[in-house]
């Protein structure tokens, strides 16, 4: 497994380089198929990421948007990386692009899976996918520990799926790691020293240990302190 490592002098200069890298892909992309993907992941830290891509100049009419997994929660809720999204990428001129959702409203994932994964599947393979990494080596909802993990990592597993973890307080849906990586370009982005450890401490071990190995070769991996 190999994969690049870009380190940069902060986070504003790694967020500026990796937006127009990933606006360039998709672009070069867009020269060959009708439509093209894009998986980001949630939280706060690609935030700066989104702001800078939103106002990029694109053809976002022809991009599929998507979240490389979710916690089961409506938009209305403040955890809802759903609604995050909306509020830093699909917006400027990147709100033309088309968003494939990974909630539906229903108590449980396991109810709108089929639905969801559905809408997925015509988007596959991945254009362009963004990946976080947790300090535990998780990455997109596939966590150490977690219920279907191993179902998660096979080579077989469907697109989607429901996610139980210790230490997460609701349920997640995510997408598999088969489906991550075989995008046809990969990121990953890192802060901080103790994801720069965690990510070398990762070197060796087995996927079900640290899962960000399923998806990293190939990979281009952006830290910034």
């Amino acid at each position: 497994m190999t994969y690049e490592f870009r380190e940069y002098p902060d986070r504003e200069m790694l967020a500026i380089d990796l937006a127009n890298m990933i606006a360039g892909e998709l672009r070069a992309q867009l020269d060959h198929s009708k439509r093209v993907s894009l998986a980001v992941p949630g939280g706060t830290s690609p935030g700066p990421i989104f702001d800078a891509l939103s106002a990029t100049s694109l053809d976002w009419d022809r991009v599929d948007v998507l979240l490389g997994d979710e916690r089961w929660v409506p938009e209305t809720s403040e955890r809802s990386n759903t609604r995050l999204l909306r509020e830093r990428l699909l917006t400027g001129k990147a709100a033309a692009a088309t968003l494939l959702p990974l909630y539906a409203e229903a108590e449980t994932p396991e109810e709108k899976l089929a639905d969801l994964a559905e809408a997925i599947e015509s988007a596959l393979p991945l254009g362009v996918v963004l990946l976080g990494m947790g300090a535990d080596l998780h990455t997109a909802s596939i966590f150490p520990g977690a219920d279907k993990l191993a179902e998660a990592l096979s080579p077989k597993a469907p697109v989607l799926l429901p996610m139980r973890a210790p230490g997460a307080p609701e349920p997640r849906i995510t997408l598999t790691a088969p489906v991550l990586d075989g995008a046809l370009s990969k990121h990953v982005l890192i802060y901080g020293a103790e994801k720069r450890a965690a990510l070398e401490k990762a070197k060796g071990l087995p996927a079900e240990e640290a899962p960000i190995n399923a998806v990293l070769d190939q990979a281009v991996v952006h830290w910034a302190e």
